[in-house]
């Protein structure tokens, strides 16, 4: 009842100008604020960036104590928080909080980068990711972050490849995973949408997707199946040393065209030919070219609604963690149930590709 949609994405980083660029030049967001202690913003370095609804605030610690120090030091680059618009953050505070969740900074007023009136409250989520309750009084897609001042940027690529987030997914410690989902039912009134669990020769994994009532915040969670074979899900834990976000699922309306111009700056998981020799024996005549689709590395999957098309690119993480989706709905509601098992053991692959 309290949390209508996700405000911005925040990454921590070690260099704010490098993986500004990152996001600007291979994934097409353009920048929309930026803000240091030139700025007013103390002790760190920001750059807000936009594409669609999607918004992302890259955060660079300036002094080793800065939270964003602490957070690059533990994981590398990656998520640290997923801020939720809310209408009233007093009472979303002591809603979620008197239901278990973690206080981590109290409501407090202040001013957004454009003047206008807000609240930022914080509290903890799973391992060192937390979340941000912001109420502010700018249109939604508007708010700027304190210290942040708008900027005019140009667009990097040829047109932009993606609407807005789908979701963002997250990997759980073995036997957390139904922990987690109580946590998201119980503290902010989410619900279960899906569940999956993929086994595969050498592991496997349980994920269940807990979403808003809103449906706009949309968090797959999973958990290896096993502790002593927990495959590439435990092999994120420990690279990243922890749980965490994995992926960041984009939503584009031209897979074709949006993976075209992304394979010139990303690397993609390799699909084997396999999987497209029995796609049609398990979804039936399919309507649109294969060839694209078979040739860029494109999974095709349906639920009762429609069609989903899908993409993953390699980590380009120097830890190999985070990575990126591309998604394409067309009336679908499911997270590709039916691909999992293919995306679960490209990245197997992938972690083995590194490690050799």
């Amino acid at each position: 009842m309290y949390f209508d949609d996700i405000e911005y994405v925040e990454l921590c980083v070690g260099d704010a100008a490098a993986a500004s660029g990152f996001y600007t030049d291979s994934l097409g967001f353009t920048r929309m604020a930026e803000g240091g202690p030139e700025t007013g913003l103390v002790g760190r370095r920001s750059v807000l960036l936009r594409q669609g609804t999607l918004r992302l605030l890259l955060t660079q610690g300036l002094t080793a104590d800065d939270a964003a120090s602490v957070f690059v030091e533990r994981h590398g680059d990656g998520v640290r928080d997923i801020a939720l618009r809310t209408k009233d953050a007093l009472a979303a505070f002591g809603h979620v909080t008197q239901r278990g969740a973690q206080p981590l900074r109290e409501p407090v007023t202040g001013k957004d980068g454009a003047g206008r009136r807000m609240l930022q409250a914080t509290v903890a989520a799973m391992g060192d990711v937390v979340h941000s309750l912001i109420q502010s009084d700018a249109a939604p897609g508007t708010f700027l972050p304190p210290g942040l001042v708008a900027c005019e940027a140009p667009v990097t690529l040829d047109a932009a490849l993606f609407t807005g987030l789908d979701h963002l997914a997250i990997c759980l410690e073995p036997g957390t995973l139904d922990e987690t989902v109580r946590f998201y039912q119980h503290v902010f009134g989410f619900h279960q949408s899906h569940q999956e669990v993929v086994h595969t020769d050498a592991s496997g994994m349980n994920s269940k997707v807990v979403q808003s009532p809103s449906s706009r915040i949309v968090l797959p969670l999973q958990e290896p199946l096993s502790r002593e074979n927990p495959g590439q899900i435990g092999e994120f834990l420990r690279r990243h040393g922890g749980p965490g976000v994995q992926h960041l699922a984009m939503l584009t309306t031209d897979i074709v065209g949006c993976v075209r111009q992304l394979q010139r700056h990303l690397p993609f998981l390799q699909i084997p030919a396999r999987y497209y020799e029995r796609l049609e024996s398990r979804l039936g005549a399919l309507s649109f070219d294969m060839g694209p689709l078979r040739e860029l590395g494109i999974l095709v999957d349906r639920d009762e609604w429609g069609t989903l098309l899908q993409t993953f690119t390699r980590s380009v993480h120097s830890r190999q963690t985070l990575f990126f989706e591309a998604i394409q709905r067309q009336e679908a509601r499911g997270f590709g149930g039916a691909n999992i098992r293919a995306l679960f053991e490209a990245v197997e692959r992938d972690y083995a590709r590194v490690q050799a």
